[in-house]
């Protein structure tokens, strides 16, 4: 069973991975800019936030690598998010079995495991921002957007105009 789950997370990676290359080049970016995002799937508490509600939750700033510079970050962690909307788990090996997807609103989808989130380092620094140097996002990321920041690559799981998290039970 672990094989079976961690092939399916690879594949679910390697699709989001591959999928980089449909953010939009043309420059208009206008058209996926976002001003909610949605966390659904097996939580208990569906959540439809604006940035003045992530302003309300417990904010954290970090620095996030871009081109070899740093900047300033302010958001939310994502496993902020999720606690609040309260991942249902039946059993204590339910979050085992789970993923969360993030999505922008240009369909770019990101994956993270329960675990990854929670039980290691990656969580401290998976950040859903709505600023960046003191200024609102662009519409060049949205209003709300995704990195993490602990990733050895940050770009692959940096998320533009973030739609939504969904949390999905991956097997049984």
């Amino acid at each position: 069973m672990g094989y079976l789950l961690r092939r399916l997370f690879f594949t679910l990676a390697l699709g989001a991975a591959v999928h980089a290359a449909a953010h939009p080049t043309d420059g208009d970016t206008a058209q996926y800019v976002t001003t909610r995002l949605a966390v659904t799937g097996t939580v208990e508490h569906a959540l439809n936030l604006s940035v003045a509600d992530l302003r309300q939750l417990p904010l954290v700033r970090q620095g996030g690598a871009k081109a070899g510079q740093l900047e300033n970050l302010k958001g939310v962690r994502l496993r902020e998010l999720l606690e609040q909307a309260v991942v249902v788990s039946r059993d204590h090996n339910d979050v085992k079995k789970m993923i969360v997807i993030a999505t922008a609103s240009d369909g770019y989808k990101v994956v993270f495991s329960w675990s990854e989130l929670f039980n290691s380092p990656v969580g401290e620094g998976v950040l859903v921002y709505f600023e960046k140097d003191g200024q609102p996002l662009g519409d060049d990321e949205g209003r709300i957007a995704m990195v993490s920041s602990k990733d050895i690559r940050s770009g692959p799981r940096h998320v533009k105009w973030l739609q939504s998290i969904e949390v999905k039970k991956i097997a049984e």
